[in-house]
Protein backbone atom coordinates (compact mmCIF):
# COMPACT_ATOMS: atom_id res chain seq x y z
CA UNK A 1 0.00 0.00 0.00
CA UNK A 2 1.49 3.65 -1.67
CA UNK A 3 2.35 6.23 1.46
CA UNK A 4 -0.66 8.28 2.02
CA UNK A 5 1.61 11.49 1.27
CA UNK A 6 2.61 9.86 -2.41
CA UNK A 7 -1.35 9.47 -2.99
CA UNK A 8 -1.71 13.06 -2.08
CA UNK A 9 0.95 13.94 -4.20
CA UNK A 10 -0.36 11.99 -7.41
CA UNK A 11 -3.65 13.20 -6.63
CA UNK A 12 -2.16 16.77 -6.80
CA UNK A 13 -0.48 16.15 -9.72
CA UNK A 14 -2.94 14.95 -11.57
CA UNK A 15 -5.40 17.90 -10.51
CA UNK A 16 -2.45 20.55 -11.89
CA UNK A 17 -2.38 18.32 -15.14
CA UNK A 18 -6.04 18.73 -15.72
CA UNK A 19 -6.27 22.67 -14.22
CA UNK A 20 -3.21 23.52 -16.78
CA UNK A 21 -5.14 21.66 -19.86
CA UNK A 22 -8.38 23.19 -19.23
CA UNK A 23 -6.56 26.75 -19.39
CA UNK A 24 -4.30 26.16 -22.61
CA UNK A 25 -7.27 24.57 -24.27
CA UNK A 26 -9.71 27.66 -23.38
CA UNK A 27 -7.20 30.09 -24.29
CA UNK A 28 -6.85 28.69 -27.44
CA UNK A 29 -10.35 28.32 -27.85
CA UNK A 30 -10.20 32.11 -27.50
CA UNK A 31 -7.79 33.02 -29.90
CA UNK A 32 -9.90 31.25 -32.40
CA UNK A 33 -13.08 33.22 -31.73
CA UNK A 34 -13.74 36.25 -34.68
CA UNK A 35 -13.86 39.66 -33.99
CA UNK A 36 -16.83 41.08 -33.07
CA UNK A 37 -18.37 43.34 -36.10
CA UNK A 38 -17.65 47.51 -36.34
CA UNK A 39 -20.63 49.56 -34.20
CA UNK A 40 -22.73 50.80 -37.04
CA UNK A 41 -22.07 54.29 -38.35
CA UNK A 42 -23.29 57.44 -36.22
CA UNK A 43 -22.79 55.55 -33.05
CA UNK A 44 -19.99 56.40 -30.50
CA UNK A 45 -16.84 54.59 -30.47
CA UNK A 46 -14.14 54.26 -27.30
CA UNK A 47 -11.23 56.10 -28.13
CA UNK A 48 -7.87 57.18 -26.09
CA UNK A 49 -6.50 60.53 -27.94
CA UNK A 50 -4.68 63.16 -25.91
CA UNK A 51 -4.57 66.85 -27.88
CA UNK A 52 -2.58 69.41 -26.42
CA UNK A 53 -3.06 73.31 -27.58
CA UNK A 54 0.18 74.60 -29.24
CA UNK A 55 -0.64 78.13 -28.05
CA UNK A 56 -1.72 78.22 -24.52
CA UNK A 57 -1.14 74.52 -23.18
CA UNK A 58 -4.59 73.25 -22.93
CA UNK A 59 -4.42 69.68 -22.74
CA UNK A 60 -7.61 67.31 -24.06
CA UNK A 61 -8.36 63.70 -23.33
CA UNK A 62 -11.03 62.28 -25.76
CA UNK A 63 -12.57 58.85 -25.28
CA UNK A 64 -15.55 58.80 -26.87
CA UNK A 65 -15.81 59.51 -30.69
CA UNK A 66 -18.00 58.59 -34.03
CA UNK A 67 -14.48 57.63 -35.35
CA UNK A 68 -11.90 55.63 -34.62
CA UNK A 69 -9.45 58.56 -36.03
CA UNK A 70 -11.34 61.86 -34.87
CA UNK A 71 -10.15 64.66 -36.36
CA UNK A 72 -8.53 67.49 -34.00
CA UNK A 73 -10.86 69.70 -31.97
CA UNK A 74 -10.18 73.78 -32.24
CA UNK A 75 -8.67 75.40 -29.42
CA UNK A 76 -7.92 79.41 -29.58
CA UNK A 77 -8.87 79.52 -33.17
CA UNK A 78 -6.14 76.66 -34.35
CA UNK A 79 -6.26 72.64 -34.32
CA UNK A 80 -4.78 71.25 -31.37
CA UNK A 81 -1.83 68.79 -31.61
CA UNK A 82 -1.69 64.92 -31.26
CA UNK A 83 0.30 64.11 -27.62
CA UNK A 84 2.08 61.41 -28.32
CA UNK A 85 1.42 58.35 -25.27
CA UNK A 86 4.43 58.16 -22.83
CA UNK A 87 4.86 54.53 -22.66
Amino acid sequence: MPAFSTVIWVLGGVLMFWLIIRIGINTLHGMTQPLPPPPPEGEMRRVNVKYRCSICGVELKMTLAAEQDPPPPRHCMEDMDMVAPVE
